[in-house]
């Protein structure tokens, strides 16, 4: 009981914690609205689920144990939050509330874009890590590990379908959509110095 407390506890921290899949979600839900953000906010947790699969069968091991492989992540990761928070400063196209149909991303992108800023994050493969490695016991039975595992996508999702629904109610919408280019302009640098902070992400667990 005592583990499930502590996975619990520290999986909700790290959920609501501010970082790229919160910006990239307020950005996806405000621009395009609720579905784009509710699928976007699924990547998110497919993402979780894909940090989750390689810890448990030891590959995350490796990969924070070889200083070239990490850091070739953390490159990856971090190129990605740079493009899209560039495109996201640079944005002069202004959307409104019935915007052209054909500028909301299809659910693929949607859901593509969810899956690689969570995925490529190595931050949230070391917050999946550490909890795994210092939480949970090395004797602990397989599906406990799958189910804390899937704990850990739920919530995720949860949150940020929360997140997605809270910008892309038609009021929140209108006023942030009122102020496009700024807004654009405060996330895309927010997650440019997101990306770049991760290169400089240490490996403690």
């Amino acid at each position: 009981m005592n583990e499930l407390i502590a996975v619990a506890t520290i999986t909700i921290l790290a959920v609501i914690s501010p970082g790229p899949d919160f910006a990239m979600i307020t950005r996806n839900s405000y621009a395009f609205g609720s579905r784009t953000g509710l699928v976007s906010a699924f990547g998110i947790a497919c993402g979780v689920q894909l940090h989750v699969m390689y810890t448990i069968f030891g590959i995350a091991v490796l990969i924070v144990n070889s200083p070239m492989l990490f850091f070739t992540m953390k490159v990856l990761g971090a190129s990605y939050l740079i493009y899209i928070g560039y495109k996201s400063l640079v944005n002069k196209k202004l959307i409104t509330l019935n915007e052209v149909s054909g500028l909301t991303p299809s659910p693929f992108a949607a859901f593509r874009m969810g899956f690689l800023t969570n995925a490529l994050n190595p931050k949230t493969m070391l917050f999946v890590v550490a909890t795994y490695t210092q939480v949970v016991h090395p004797d602990s039975p397989m599906n406990q590990n799958f189910a804390y595992g899937l704990f850990m996508s739920l919530s995720h999702w949860i949150w940020f379908s929360i997140v997605a629904l809270f910008f892309a109610a038609p009021a929140m919408r209108s006023r942030l959509l009122t102020r496009q280019l700024t807004v654009d302009k405060i996330i895309g640098v927010a997650l440019i110095l997101l990306g770049a902070s991760l290169v400089f992400t240490n490996v403690s667990i």
